[in-house]
């Protein structure tokens, strides 16, 4: 039970993170002014004008999820740092660029199956990343501000 109740505020606290950090990175876009270099650096990955992948650190800010072997899974990016949020894990980290976008994270709990990888493709609607456990995640974006779908239920949870 006290297992349970610890998966469970961890779960949400890692959801309510992620839908902070996704939100405060669309409001940051809109406040900045026009002519800013983080407005440019954001629409560049459009253009596809990298190696054709849209695989650089800007391309990937934002909210993104999906289901790994049939577990969600969140990941949001915001400027050059990360949270990642598995039904079993909550981790936070950096971005970088280099040859490929890499995630440097570190989990709350210790687990390790998802604190290093590189993005493998970006199309700015599907990202693949992969990790150096051997797992692999493909994210679809989310909308800014939203909650991702297909998040557990935690229902029935007791609360603090």
């Amino acid at each position: 039970m006290r297992r349970l109740i610890h998966t469970g505020v961890v779960i949400a606290t890692g959801i309510l993170t992620a839908a902070a950090l996704t939100g405060c990175s669309s409001d940051s876009g809109k406040s900045d002014t026009p002519d800013s270099g983080s407005d440019a650096e954001r629409s560049a990955p459009d253009s596809g004008g990298d190696s054709g992948s849209g695989t650089n650190a800007a391309a990937l800010e934002g909210g993104w999820a999906g289901k790994t072997d049939g577990k969600a899974v969140i990941l949001s990016v915001a400027s050059g740092k990360a949270v990642l949020i598995t039904e079993q894990h909550a981790c936070t980290g950096t971005v970088q660029d280099a040859d490929k976008v890499t995630l440097t994270l570190k989990c709350v709990d210790g687990g390790d199956d998802r604190t290093a990888g590189s993005v493998e493709s970006n199309d700015g609607k599907t990202v693949v990343v992969s990790w150096g456990s051997g797992v692999k995640d493909t994210l679809a974006k989310t909308e800014p501000g939203a909650l991702p779908s297909g998040l557990p239920d935690l229902k029935g949870l007791p609360t603090p």
